[in-house]
């Protein structure tokens, strides 16, 4: 059996195929490639209509590109594993009316806070009397705002605003309110409203209490910041609090809670991969029975260095164990109302990378225009769509 798969990914089914080869004799065989090698590669087979592989574990924003290679999975989606899942892993799985892929895990940002600074007696009092409330992990925009603006002193920012990636800004459109995120199914274009601008408002407001550099702040960067202590709070994928390195001056200091809510509550961008069998494999039944296998026993990837699953079951059997504690506010955000997939749009990365994230680029910068930029963005991704 050869599965195609993320390099970072192949820890989160290492297990599973190590399970699956003692119960079946089957010998599972994973090649790793770059996230945007696999791409290439799935993509360049599934057109040429011969592939090298059997399964591939595929990111969700690319199954409405590889839709017509990928073999339906309707039969595997009982009502007991759509129970067992979470609402935008059912919707991002099921493209044109078929399930193209199980998932296999899932991820979404939650908020990692310093414990001891938010714990500490001289700030709770010191916080209290400027701005009138208890010092707690913020829940709401308002008190991300506060604490940010309050731990901006003496060397510490607050937080750091990401302006060289998209998802946090596509999580403040939902907690906005936004119902379809930059797309709706029709192909309009939602840029431009009035919850997009609430979002980007909220968005850019931070820039106050962010570490210098927005525009050229990404993931890597704002958990370095926080990992040497530069930054009291940060959003970020829930992976991250088993990966705080031992060495680091937040190890055993750092608290994590459910995404922060706006005005439409709480609301994060979920991040699943799927496993999927190519049309052009000869290996269909055995393919199927393979994922059929690592959905039931999903949870040996939550073991991983990744730390990762997919099943809400799985998800409950270890977040009150020691090492976990971010599997609970994970599923508080996964299971919010106001937590919607990214569109299914064939062209979605092309809007991220030529209209998101240079609108985002040009927003964290003095003297910008929000509304102005929104709205250049619409048009770019009207664009795109034509």
């Amino acid at each position: 059996m050869t599965v195609l798969v993320e390099a970072g990914g192949h820890g989160e089914l290492q297990p599973i195929a190590d399970r699956y080869k003692k119960e079946t004799g089957t010998k599972v065989q994973f090649v790793e490639l770059p996230y945007d090698g696999l791409y290439n590669r799935v993509n360049s087979e599934l057109n040429s209509g011969s592939v090298s592989f059997d399964v591939a574990a595929l990111d969700a924003i690319w199954l409405p590109t590889f839709k017509e290679g990928l073999t339906p999975l309707n039969s595997l989606f009982t009502e007991d594993v759509e129970k067992d899942l979470f609402p935008a892993e059912l919707q991002e799985g099921k493209i044109g009316g078929d399930y193209v892929g199980m998932p296999a895990w899932t991820n979404t940002e939650i908020l990692y806070y310093r414990k001891d600074l938010l714990d500490d007696p001289a700030n709770k009092t010191a916080f209290k009397e400027k701005y009138g409330y208890d010092l707690t992990p913020p829940t709401t925009w308002e008190q991300y705002q506060d604490e940010a603006e309050f731990f901006t002193k003496d060397g510490m920012y607050g937080t750091a605003t990401k302006g060289a990636v998209e998802t946090e800004y596509l999580a403040a459109l939902s907690q906005a309110g936004e119902k379809d995120m930059v797309v709706d199914d029709k192909g309009n274009v939602t840029l431009g409203d009035a919850a997009s601008l609430k979002a980007l408002d909220f968005y850019t407001s931070m820039l106050k209490s962010s570490a210098p550099g927005a525009a050229q702040t990404d993931w890597a960067a704002a958990q370095n910041l926080f990992y040497q202590g530069k930054t009291a709070l940060m959003l970020f994928w829930g992976h991250a609090y088993r990966q705080i390195p031992e060495d680091s001056k937040v190890s055993g200091k750092v608290g994590v809670a459910p995404m922060i809510a706006g005005p439409a509550g709480v609301a994060g961008v979920p991040g699943p991969y799927y496993l999927s069998v190519p049309k052009a494999s000869p290996n269909q039944d055995a393919a199927e029975e393979f994922i059929k296998f690592a959905y039931e026993h999903n949870d040996l990837s939550a073991t991983t260095d990744l730390g990762l699953a997919a099943r809400v079951s799985a998800f409950e059997k270890y977040q009150d164990k020691p090492g976990y504690e971010a599997f609970t506010p994970m599923v508080e955000t996964l299971q919010a109302e106001g937590t919607i997939p990214r569109p299914s749009n064939p062209k979605w990365q092309q809007i991220v990378d030529n209209a998101l994230v240079p609108m985002l680029q040009q927003a964290v910068r003095p003297g910008a225009d929000n509304q102005q930029l929104l709205d250049q963005a619409k048009s770019k991704v009207e664009d795109i769509l034509k």
